[in-house]
């Protein structure tokens, strides 16, 4: 059936105009000014209303197993949410379990390809690195994936810097884009127990233990490694300013790295973590400071960073009570 989407504000990637958009079995067909009405088609008046492409949320977490418990959005519903906020296809991680790296896709395919209710697509974490796992990295474009996850922090995920290096060059010599988690883990690794002997478990020490300037570090040796590689590298969920700054003088100096921000570092602040219910604004990487929400804002406008992503991951705040979710009751454990 044709739809006809009249007068409305087009927001393309190049320029902002008014015009109607024709559109036939799916697809666009003609856009301009006082198009005809197609007949028995549908005609949606869209005078003073915004008409954009779908989005693409380029980092999710859907069916997520963290902490004892999993994140709260299966692919139905956190798809469902993302299709009523304009976003028409998300791309979830696979995570790197027991098995071959086929196998661990095909269970991300059991969760999610009944259950979509848009498009959807994969990247590849990969968080243990050994001779078969190397073997296996090629293979994933006939998975249809072409984009691999690296990790510098949490134990059971994170790789040395050398393995990270392997992986950026197996993914340039196949044509796969290496995307990269960048702290400080080391030092996070010693400041999480020392705070907990110290009884520091207000939410703010969520922040006081993975610090902004680890995150720094860690980009600029993230980007020193694919440097060295000759690899493309994409810095995930960048927090703070000097982030920024890292991955312009390594784009200034021929590096070819791509930057990544989420909502949740454009908008709070460490003074969020600080109220009462401070739990609700915990993520990893913490937000950070005011002067680093702006700088991010820069790297927008300027062309430094080049995606803002959702990161989305959620929990139930309180996980005793259940929630109403069409028409029945729904409980997740909280973390």
């Amino acid at each position: 059936m044709a739809l006809l989407i009249k007068s409305g504000t087009l927001v393309t990637a190049a320029e902002t105009f008014q015009a109607d958009i024709l559109v036939d079995n799916e697809r666009i067909v003609q856009i301009g000014t006082d198009l005809p009405g197609p007949g028995n088609g549908e005609v949606v008046d869209a005078t003073g209303k915004l008409v954009l492409p779908g989005g693409v949320d380029v980092h999710t977490h859907f069916d997520l197993p963290m902490a004892g418990t999993v994140s709260s959005d299966n692919h139905f519903t956190g798809h469902r949410a993302a299709a009523f906020g304009g976003t028409t296809t998300a791309i979830d991680f696979v995570v790197h379990g027991p098995g071959s790296l086929a196998e661990n896709i095909d269970h991300w395919h059991a969760m999610a390809d009944e259950n979509a209710a848009i498009d959807f697509g994969f990247h590849m974490n990969i968080t243990r690195l050994d001779g078969q796992v190397e073997k296996e990295i090629p293979g994933l474009e006939k998975e249809g994936i072409t984009s691999v996850k690296v990790f510098m922090a949490y134990p059971n995920m994170r790789l040395s810097d050398g393995d990270i290096f392997r992986v950026m060059r197996i993914a340039r010599e196949h044509g796969l884009l290496t995307m990269l988690h960048a702290e400080g883990g080391d030092v996070i690794n010693q400041l999480v127990p020392e705070a907990l002997a110290a009884g520091h478990t207000s939410p703010i020490w969520h922040a006081l233990t993975r610090p902004t300037w680890g995150v720094v570090e860690a980009t600029l040796r993230g980007a020193m490694l694919a440097a060295q590689a000759d690899a493309s590298l994409y810095i995930v969920h960048m927090n703070a300013g000097g982030e920024v700054d890292q991955i312009e003088y390594a784009r200034q100096h021929g590096v070819k790295v791509m930057g990544e921000t989420c909502p949740q570092y454009l908008l709070f602040t460490q003074d969020n973590l600080r109220q009462p219910d401070g739990a609700k604004w915990v993520c990893s990487p913490p937000v950070r400071e005011a002067v680093d929400s702006a700088r991010l804002w820069e790297g927008i406008s300027r062309g430094i960073l080049q995606t803002v992503a959702t990161d989305h991951c959620p929990f139930f705040f309180d996980g005793t009570k259940p929630i109403i979710f069409d028409g029945q009751p729904v409980a997740f454990p909280g973390k």
